[in-house]
């Protein structure tokens, strides 16, 4: 898993753009953070600047992305694997600004394929996933706090009062305010 730097046969291969070590290692640039094969045909960077890896997944781990020039980009983690780390990172990322194509892009794949392979393995989409853990996370907060609707909401990583209200409900079958006046925790501000 570790990053190591090119040996002198490694740094050649990178040079030449050398397709004969194309899955032996890959090669990092750390000013652009991605990764490639060495067989990519992208200008060849500063030396310092290169660490290899012997797995994609390591490169893909510390931090760096695929490179969308040597089709390094058509690396993949298997299905279920892939939805586990799309999973993790929502789970993370709930409260940021999260869009199909936003995950996509933390998950070094398409949205398209990002939607299909979800939806194959789990039954529902990643959007609905998130939606999920947002209302879950909602709950919490009204069970656990007196925090204002908005502040909920904008917690939860909806900025919009109305339409988080407006989701709970369709999601819970009562409002934020009816759930939280149900479970005693006093009127909202």
């Amino acid at each position: 898993m570790k990053n190591h730097p090119a040996t002198d046969k490694q740094w050649e291969a990178i040079n030449e753009n050398d397709k004969s070590y194309d899955n032996q290692f890959f090669y990092a640039v750390k000013t652009t953070k991605i990764f490639c094969k060495p067989s990519c045909k992208s200008r060849v960077p500063n030396y310092d600047n290169v660490s290899v890896f012997y797995h994609a997944e390591d490169a893909l781990h510390g931090g760096y992305r695929p490179c969308k020039r040597c089709k390094s980009a058509d690396y993949r983690l298997p299905g279920e694997e892939w939805v586990l780390h799309a999973k993790t990172y929502m789970e993370e990322k709930y409260s940021s600004y999260l869009t199909l194509n936003v995950i996509a892009a933390g998950c070094h794949g398409s949205p398209f394929h990002l939607h299909r392979v979800f939806k194959s393995i789990t039954g529902i989409t990643p959007l609905d996933y998130l939606h999920e853990i947002r209302m879950k996370k909602a709950i919490g907060y009204l069970q656990q706090t007196n925090k204002p609707i908005g502040e909920i909401a904008a917690l939860i990583g909806i900025p919009n009062a109305a339409y988080f209200s407006v989701s709970f409900k369709k999601w819970r079958g009562e409002t934020p305010r009816e759930y939280r006046k149900k479970r005693g925790k006093g009127a909202d501000r």
